[in-house]
């Protein structure tokens, strides 16, 4: 009998080893069914499937990974497997964020289904780690499955091999995997059925898989930047073009090509020569390049535009990037042979031979991108509810928020958000109000597009699911639950009426339409309102501004009083840029982002900048359109409302009455204003139905006082009507100068109740861009802002000691709006008790002497 089991434990230990060694996603399925059949383990049994395993696996290999597992799985949120012992999750897609969601939610005692429409792993680019990903890896038995892994100074993983590493992680866990399953849509649970009816389900393809009866409590998206889930808005982050070229050879791990050393990241400002001879040499202009050797040869690089267009990989020149960088815009052959000639010389021909590795497509493995356009989705979670069943839909990884390829941000906050999306699932089994769920998600979110390696916990032994053990500026509040009301969404609301492309009315964040305006647009309207000027021939937003014609012809359109075009002189570019800047200032409240003579600089204007200014005009003078109101982005009636609102508080000149089309367009604006400026008072108390209509005029005109009043405060020292106006439209342009900046997830201010209109809207913010400490003009392209505040990169210091301080390093006192460093701001906190203590105190006494004034004691 001893024999026997001894011969037991060495099969169920080779085959243990068979599914650790297996390097596709098919072997690593197969070998873990023959390992789970052997012993006899049953794969449906989520809660006891690990201790089973592991009881059955007493192999000396397994044991390290063990420990580490249940290290990870004492942690005291996950409450020994049962935090969310009864919650039904469904992960759509295997990449690295779904599978490190679906082990969270696993060790939190979940019954988790991912499914993958793919069955291979074939994605060949290489990952940056940052360090505490690289720690929380190692904690997971990383090295137990590869050893290799990040071994050295190495920081860096393929994603193909991650996603192996995380797959067999998971299925140990008790993960259930399912390949060559897509997901299709959500189905609402059976009208008439009651709660005990049958739930929320997925349909997906093939239509008869096992999965299509399952229900669920929790959909979580993972499937990359197309995701398929619907009531999720996205937005779009464009920077000026910035093209990139990922390139993958083969790696025959041969020692020649052992030998060859990496490029962690190299910059043409750091080694201008290296740059300048591959130019002169092979006609390549590149701004860097990166090499890391993993599975493949991978390389990333970012070349200049003008470059690929000389060697022929882009065949024609279009202004918008999307044309430009489409495929039948680009040579495939001579961007092969780009790539190979640049790898070539940055690895100074040392590398035997460069053949191209294959991508899933079965093509060459070589991709070009305009890396400096990212996508972001507005809200991390919503909840659906529908005849009685409740169901928690969230977002991860490329879906939530795509990474910005220099700072390799990708696998980072994509495991930070991993994190997040478990913190809020295990609130959502234990009861959590969902208005009050999505609220503490939503304000977790906003910290996401800021994190860097530098500004989150360094003890990263201490991570958990609580975001407060990871992020040292947590504010889990910021966001309140009734500014969420709109992702819960219940009743008679459907699925169809929450299209991805259609508008969803948000109080939170920023509308794609109102965040930025399309420079596509831009430019055609642009173009529209300098046609017919004399020298003035718009073709793109950055040379064609240049002599300061078409911005004199712009201004010119609309105010020919306020220019003498005729007059200008082309050839004074300066003159001319700064007498439109002037111009706009002082009549309209449009601050410049720059001066006349940084204009007529060699290399023209940027683009951003120009984008920026412009929009600023744009929604100022453009004449919005008419639509219907069941189809109009919220964002948009916001804009309108507090327009027209302002508009009737000020005294306006008669117009005589042309139609009564004119009539109902007019008195159609009106109503819309009444009702954002009612919205803008959440908290304010109905009265009783038979008030209302006596109250309705008062309190309309009340609230248009104060909401004028407000932006009064706020906007420049003006003499004419549109510049008080065009504060409103100042606050719009700086929150996308802030969106592009700082990558923050923008607050919508038009929908802040007014009490706390004066802290989101600090003096300078919509109406003079002066930096906060030196009380000077501060240009868009030269300041940083925190806590509403702009400000020079050199004037950020703290308060009391003078050091330079960092952003996510700082503290902030918003009652005296004075910056601190982190030690100074406790000084400063202590320092300001005892002062309120001695106020409280001297005010107490000297209350107690006017009292007992007649006393003898006191007299």
């Amino acid at each position: 009998m001893g024999e026997t089991e001894d011969e037991r434990t060495s099969q169920a230990g080779q085959l243990f080893e068979n599914f650790v060694q297996a390097t596709t996603c098919k072997g690593t399925l197969q070998a873990f069914s023959i390992l789970c059949r052997q012993l006899e383990l049953n794969l449906l049994d989520h809660r006891d499937f690990y201790s089973s395993l592991k009881a059955a696996i007493t192999y000396w290999k397994a044991k390290g990974l063990w420990g580490k597992l249940d290290k990870r799985a004492s942690h005291k949120e996950y409450s020994k497997g049962k935090a969310c012992a009864d919650t039904r999750c469904l992960i759509i897609g295997g990449g690295p964020c779904g599978f490190r969601t679906a082990i969270e939610l696993a060790l939190l005692g979940a019954k988790v289904v991912v499914i993958e429409k793919r069955d291979t792993f074939s994605r060949n680019n290489v990952l940056h780690l940052w360090p505490y990903t690289i720690h929380d890896l190692r904690n997971l038995g990383a090295k137990k499955f590869y050893g290799k892994f990040c071994a050295g100074s190495i920081d860096h993983i393929s994603i193909r091999q991650l996603q192996l590493m995380l797959l067999k992680i998971a299925l140990i866990v008790g993960v259930e995997v399912h390949v060559n399953v897509e997901f299709v849509k959500l189905l609402e649970p059976p009208e008439g059925q009651g709660t005990d009816g049958p739930g929320w389900r997925a349909e997906v393809r093939p239509a008869g898989h096992p999965i299509s009866n399952y229900e669920f409590d929790v959909i979580i998206g993972a499937d990359g930047r197309r995701s398929t889930l619907d009531g999720f808005k996205r937005k779009e982050f464009r920077g000026k073009l910035a093209i990139a070229i990922t390139a993958n050879f083969v790696n025959r791990n041969t020692t020649a090509e052992a030998k060859v050393e990496e490029i962690s990241g190299v910059a043409f400002i750091f080694n201008q020569k290296f740059f300048l001879e591959l130019k002169e040499e092979a006609g390549i202009d590149l701004e860097n390049i990166v090499y890391y050797k993993d599975n493949t040869h991978y390389f990333v690089m970012t070349a200049k535009k003008q470059s690929l267009l000389d060697k022929g990989v882009i065949i024609n020149d279009y202004i918008e990037t999307e044309r430009l960088l489409a495929s039948d815009n680009v040579n495939q052959e001579a961007l092969l042979s780009y790539a190979r000639e640049a790898a070539d010389f940055a690895t100074n021909y040392q590398l035997p031979s460069l053949d191209y590795a294959i991508n899933h497509y079965s093509q060459p493995d070589v991709a070009m991108f305009d890396f400096t356009c990212m996508y972001a989705s507005e809200n991390a979670a919503l909840v659906r509810e529908k005849h009685g069943h409740q169901v928690l839909v969230a977002l991860v990884g490329d879906s939530l928020l795509e990474p910005f390829w220099p700072m390799g941000t990708g696998c980072a906050r994509g495991f930070l958000a991993a994190f997040d999306t478990a913190w809020m699932i295990k609130g959502w089994a234990q009861g959590k109000e969902p208005l009050d769920l999505l609220s503490e998600r939503e304000s977790i979110y906003r910290l996401l597009p800021q994190t860097t390696a530098e500004n989150i916990s360094k003890n990263f032994e201490q991570y958990t699911i609580d975001p407060a053990t990871r992020y040292p500026n947590l504010n889990s509040t910021c966001v309140r639950p009734h500014q969420v009301r709109h992702l819960y969404i219940n009743g008679e609301q459907g699925l169809s009426s929450l299209g991805r492309s259609g508008p969803t009315r948000t109080s939170v964040n920023i509308s794609r339409q109102e965040s930025e305006v399309r420079p596509s647009r831009l430019l055609l309207w642009c173009q529209k309102q300098t046609q017919g000027y004399r020298g003035v021939d718009v073709t793109d937003l950055t040379t064609s501004w240049r002599s300061g014609l078409a911005l004199c012809a712009l201004i010119h359109r609309q105010r020919p009083d306020l220019i003498d075009f005729d007059s200008l002189n082309e050839a004074d570019c300066a003159k001319n840029n700064q007498l439109a800047f002037d111009v706009a200032e002082r009549e309209f409240g449009i601050q410049p982002v720059t001066t006349g003579k940084e204009m007529n600089a060699e290399q023209g204007p940027d683009k951003l900048i120009m984008v920026l200014y412009l929009s600023k005009f744009y929604e100022m003078f453009r004449v919005p359109k008419e639509t219907d109101a069941n189809n109009e982005d919220y964002s948009s009636r916001t804009t309108n409302s507090l327009y027209n609102s302002i508009n009737q508080a000020l005294p306006r000149k008669r117009i005589p009455k042309v139609d009564k089309k004119l009539e109902d367009n007019d008195n159609k604006k009106r109503k819309k204003a009444r009702s954002h400026l009612e919205e803008l008072m959440p908290n304010q108390s109905a009265p009783p139905v038979g008030e209302r209509e006596e109250q309705k005029e008062n309190k309309v005109r009340s609230m248009a006082t104060q909401l004028l009043a407000r932006f009064e405060e706020n906007a420049p020292s003006c003499g004419i009507t549109v510049g008080k106006v065009s504060s409103a439209i100042g606050v719009k342009a700086a929150t996308l100068a802030i969106l592009y900046e700082t990558d923050h997830r923008p607050n919508n201010p038009f929908t802040l109740s007014l009490t706390s209109m004066r802290k989101e809207f600090p003096q300078g913010l919509g109406g003079s861009d002066t930096c906060h400490f030196c009380k000077k003009r501060v240009y868009i392209m030269e300041r940083l802002s925190a806590e509403g505040y702009f400000f020079h990169r050199e004037c950020f210091r703290c308060n009391i000691c003078g050091c330079t301080l960092r952003l996510g390093g700082h503290a902030f006192d918003s009652n005296q709006g004075a910056f601190y460093c982190k030690l100074h701001f406790s000084q400063q906190k202590i320092s300001s008790r005892h002062r309120r203590g001695e106020v409280i105190l001297i005010h107490f006494i000297k209350q107690m002497l006017s009292t007992n004034k007649s006393d003898s004691l006191y007299s």
